[in-house]
Parts: structure tokens; C-alpha cells; sequence
């Protein structure tokens, strides 16, 4: 196995070329950028997907404080002699990202704004020495180095600076915004939007809102936050999203470019594992790896070959979006919610200008926050399901791979047992230890109607589920554990009253048999393995015995025999 040396969790440019790190060339980005004239162009993708590795490789490429020849050395864009000339270094460069401005309160998540302003003040501190410099910035300037700013200051800061450093240099001034609308998306979980809402709305829209400084600004973020209330004022301003064939592959791994970078790790043979787990998203009309994945995944293979796909989501998205949906009192998405995780197609209206303070109002924006954070993709024409006509502003969608249908499943499964752990049981309970069979296949079959299926329907669903309903309750839990001569697939015991239950469960898969039938076989197979002896033999009085048998969301429980 070869040795590559992964840019695991780098994301600046200059890090990632001086440590020699393996890197996708993506500099022709830089030359279609500027293919087309703007005053702001906001980029929006799912986050884990380059956005600031790439934003660091433009400051690198335009700063006029920097000499970036060698590290621009080999790739793409420096074959462009005249190109370069005109823009390498060749202009003052204002790089913030703003992921990192979060909190509970908004008192929290102001300060971290604050400590952002100050560390770019303190990246710029040669303009409070500079004689080209008005004195009354200088001051300003000082205030917000010292996070002693008035709130004025803050709304104001990026204006500052940039009318500062178009003093200094005498040149107009590039400003670069990652991650622009993390701030308002914690906001919106935390409760404190409109005030957020209120600064960031001042400390970004002033920025481009007919500034004499500003040569250009690239924004890139998750949504395209409502243009009257973030970009107003921006004469230029062209948006980009995941729906646009411009950029397409700038943002991700293409097939071609993961295949290369498995075969110098001679780890070729993982591809169609890769592609199964990582790809599967669509931006504009190019199928992309989601790279965050793909270096993760790579990184433990070369660990150790026998490493299983994992959810490397899991703690760098926001995925109780999620389960938000699903709790919502006026959205029942249940059914489509299994379309989905059996791998099917539904076709939903999208919009792409959300702001945070309505995403979560209707299911029409259910879709649209789900397609544009990348738990959903599109679904292009030529792929559509046989049948499926689509509507006119309507996208067809999917979920894009196994990493992304565990997100989904895994969050379903927790929300099921928060749900069950609080709903009341005390009828579900009593019919189990009083052997109301009857009583029970109401009682679960109205349960399997009110939840959603979150793999396909298969033995070991339903072990699940069964096993769930006991959840939080002071239970002893057993599942496939061993009882007799064989595995009992749930076994519940309640020490205090020295009893227990047994429950078999049987799916008849696509022998479609009878439930009755399969009720038969799960209370002959309990009798002829003898799933009681071990329970009678620690001390169980009382031990009730079932079989259930599932098909779809219906069931049937019978009582065995004393």
C-alpha cells in the first residue's frame, strides 16, 4: 500500500502545498471566476464540500502582500502567464470566514464575531501605522483590534477596513466572506435570528452596497439567504448554487479525480464501495464525491484495509434537521420519509432564497433546506423512475447515498424511541403482561402506522422496533440473546416480579405466507427451543411467550399456550 499524504482536516491552501499534501488541482477555478465581471458572487454548497480550502487558494492567489509562485507551482492556472501577471498577487485581499460565530445567546455568538474582527485587524495592523490612513479609522480600527467596538463600529468594520486598506495600497480591494451564513443558521436553532439578523445584515450588506473600495466579493455559504435582506444594494450580483453547470466541478471529487487518488494510495479496489457510500450528488449536471468523505474514508483504509464505510456527517452537519421535520406539528412527511429510504424518487417544488427565520415554516421548504444542505439531490431527467412525469418547477429527488440513508435512519430510529419514551404505555404494557394478544395487535399495528420505516421491512427492522417499544422503561432488554437451544430475538424481564417475555418475530419476506401462519412457526419454534428453560431456570415465575409476525405496517401477536 502506498503512502499518500492526506490533507486530513486542512483546509488553507498554504498548508496543504507546503506539507506536501496530496491536492485535486482546482485552480482553473480562479480563471472562470473571473470569466464573467460582478460585483458580488455568492456561492452556495453543502458545507464539507471545499468551499474554504477553495476560498484560501483565492487569498493566496490574489494577495498583494504575499509571493505565491511556489505554490502555485505545477498546477493548472500557472500555465497562463499573462493571466497570472495581471492577478497574482496583485491585489489587497480581505479573507474572513465566519463558521466559526456561533452560540446559545446572542451575546455569545456577538462576541466571536467580535474576536473575528479583531483577528483580521491584527492581520492587518500595518494600517494603523499607515500616513495614507484617515485618523478617525485609525481609532475605529484600534477599537475593533481591542474588541472594545461600539456596535456601530462592528455593523461598520468590514467598510472599514476595506476603505483603509484601498488608502493604503491605493488599489481597490478584494473581499472574500466563507461561510457567510453560519452566524444566522445557529441564530435561527438558538432563538436570537432577528438580532443577528440585524448585524449581519449591516456588517456584510454595507460591505458591497456601493463601495468605492470594493473590486469584487466572493461569498460562499450553505443557502442563498433572500436577497432584499442580506444582498441589497449589490448591483452586480450573481449567485451560484448547486443547481448551476457553472463551477459544477470545482466543489467535490469528480469519479475521475477519486479513482486517481485511490490508485496512488493502491487502494483502486474500494471504488465501488467509495461511490456507493460518498457520491451520488448532483451539482448542476456533474456527479460528485462529497470530499470531506472520500479523504476520511481513504485515511482509515490505509489504517486498515478491512475498515468499514463510516457516517463522517455525523458530527460536521447539522443533522437534526432532520428530526425537526419530522416533530413538526403541521408537516407529516412520514410516508414520503420511507419513499426515500427505500431508495425511491419523490418530485417536490424547490426555492433557492430561503432565509433561516421561514425555513422551517412549510414542507415545501422542508425540501428545499434538505436539497440544498445535500441530504437530498436531484434526480436528472434521463434517470427519472419509469412513469414519473415531473411538474413544472418541481425537482425530482433522492437521497444521494448509504451515508447520507444512515443519517436519515439513524435519526429516525432516535426519534422513535424519544417518542415512545414519553408517550404513554401503560395500556401497551399491561397487555403484555396480562397476554391480551388481541389487545396488543391493535396496539402495535396503530404504533407501525404512526412511525416510519427506516430500513426496508425485514426481520431485523422489526426486531428493532419491538425492541424499542420497551425502551425507557426500567426493563431489561434482550435481543438475539441466547435462551435455550437457540436465540430468542427479544427477551424482556422485570427482576422485581420475577417475570419475563419472550417474543419471536417473524417476517415472511416474499413468500408472502400468512401472518397466522408465521405465528405458528415463531410459537413452535419458542416451544421446540425451549427459549423458556433458561428464564425458569434463574428464577422467572411468570413467563408469556409470543410470536409476532409483521408484514408492511401491519401485525399479528399470538399468545402461546400454558
Amino acid at each position: 500500500m502506498a503512502k499518500v499524504n492526506l490533507p486530513y482536516g486542512i483546509d488553507n491552501f498554504s498548508k496543504v502545498r507546503t506539507n506536501n499534501c496530496y491536492y485535486i488541482d482546482k485552480t482553473s477555478f480562479i480563471k472562470e471566476l473571473l470569466s464573467e465581471t460582478f460585483d458580488v458572487n455568492l456561492i452556495t454548497r453543502p458545507r464539507r464540500f471545499g468551499k474554504t480550502l477553495t476560498m484560501s487558494m483565492l487569498a493566496e492567489f490574489f494577495d498583494i502582500q504575499k509571493d505565491s509562485r511556489k505554490l502555485f507551482e505545477g498546477l493548472e492556472i500557472v500555465k497562463d502567464t499573462d493571466f497570472c501577471e495581471e492577478w497574482m498577487n496583485q491585489w489587497p485581499v480581505l479573507f474572513l470566514t465566519l463558521k466559526d460565530v456561533d452560540g446559545r445567546k446572542f451575546e455569545g455568538a456577538y462576541d466571536l464575531l467580535q474576536y473575528t474582527i479583531s483577528v483580521l485587524c491584527i492581520e492587518q495592523a500595518y494600517l494603523a501605522d499607515s500616513d495614507r490612513v484617515d485618523s478617525s479609522d485609525k481609532e475605529r480600527f484600534l477599537r475593533l483590534k481591542s474588541e472594545n467596538g461600539k456596535m456601530s463600529d462592528v455593523k461598520s468594520a468590514l467598510v472599514t477596513l476595506l476603505r483603509m486598506m484601498k488608502a493604503h495600497y491605493g488599489k481597490d480591494v478584494i473581499l472574500l466572506v466563507d461561510e457567510y451564513d453560519v452566524p444566522l443558521a445557529k441564530a435561527s436553532d438558538n432563538g436570537y435570528y432577528d438580532e443577528m439578523l440585524e448585524v449581519i445584515r449591516s456588517f456584510l450588506g454595507m460591505a458591497w452596497k456601493s463601495n468605492p473600495a470594493l473590486k469584487f466579493a466572493v461569498v460562499t455559504g450553505c443557502l442563498r439567504i433572500a436577497k432584499e435582506s442580506i444582498f441589497t444594494g449589490a448591483n452586480n450580483f450573481i449567485s451560484n448554487s448547486i443547481s448551476s453547470q457553472k463551477y459544477q466541478d470545482y466543489f467535490g471529487f469528480k469519479e475521475t479525480e477519486v479513482s486517481v487518488l485511490l490508485q496512488a494510495a493502491e487502494l483502486q479496489d474500494f471504488l465501488p464501495e467509495m461511490r456507493k457510500w460518498y457520491d451520488g450528488y448532483i451539482f448542476g449536471k456533474e456527479e460528485i464525491y462529497c470530499p470531506w468523505d472520500v479523504i476520511n474514508h481513504v485515511r482509515a483504509l490505509l489504517t486498515d484495509q478491512n475498515a468499514a464505510p463510516d457516517n463522517y456527517w455525523l458530527d460536521t452537519s447539522h443533522n437534526n434537521i432532520i428530526k425537526r421535520f419530522i416533530e413538526h406539528p403541521h408537516i407529516n412527511v412520514n410516508a414520503k420519509f420511507e419513499t426515500l429510504l427505500a431508495g425511491g424518487v419523490i418530485q417536490e417544488p424547490i426555492r433557492e432564497d430561503l432565509t433561516y427565520d421561514i425555513a422551517h415554516s412549510t414542507e415545501d421548504n422542508l425540501w428545499s433546506i434538505l436539497y440544498l444542505t445535500g441530504y437530498l439531490t436531484q434526480v436528472l431527467p434521463e434517470r427519472l423512475p419509469e412513469g414519473m412525469n415531473l411538474v413544472t418547477g418541481n425537482k425530482a429527488l433522492r437521497i444521494p447515498n448509504e451515508e447520507v440513508k444512515s443519517v436519515f435512519g439513524d435519526t429516525v430510529k432516535k426519534w422513535f424511541e424519544e417518542k415512545i419514551v414519553v408517550s404513554d404505555r401503560s395500556g401497551l404494557f399491561q397487555a403484555w403482561w396480562s397476554g391480551d394478544a388481541e389487545k396488543l395487535t391493535q396496539e402495535v399495528t396503530d404504533i407501525l402506522f404512526g412511525t416510519i420505516s427506516y430500513f426496508d421491512y425485514k426481520e431485523d427492522f422489526y426486531h428493532a422496533f419491538v425492541a424499542g417499544l420497551f425502551s425507557g422503561a426500567g426493563y431489561d432488554v434482550r435481543t438475539n440473546s441466547e435462551q435455550g437451544t437457540g436465540r430468542a430475538d427479544i427477551v424482556v424481564k422485570e427482576q422485581e416480579r420475577r417475570r419475563a417475555i419472550v417474543i419471536e418475530a417473524k417476517w415472511p419476506g416474499k413468500e408472502r405466507t400468512s401472518l397466522e401462519k408465521e405465528c405458528a412457526d415463531a410459537l413452535r419454534q419458542i416451544k421446540d427451543k425451549q427459549y423458556m428453560r433458561n428464564l425458569q431456570i434463574e428464577g422467572y415465575t411468570t413467563v408469556f411467550c409470543y410470536g409476532a409476525a409483521f408484514l408492511g405496517k401491519t401485525c399479528l401477536i399470538k399468545l402461546a399456550d400454558k
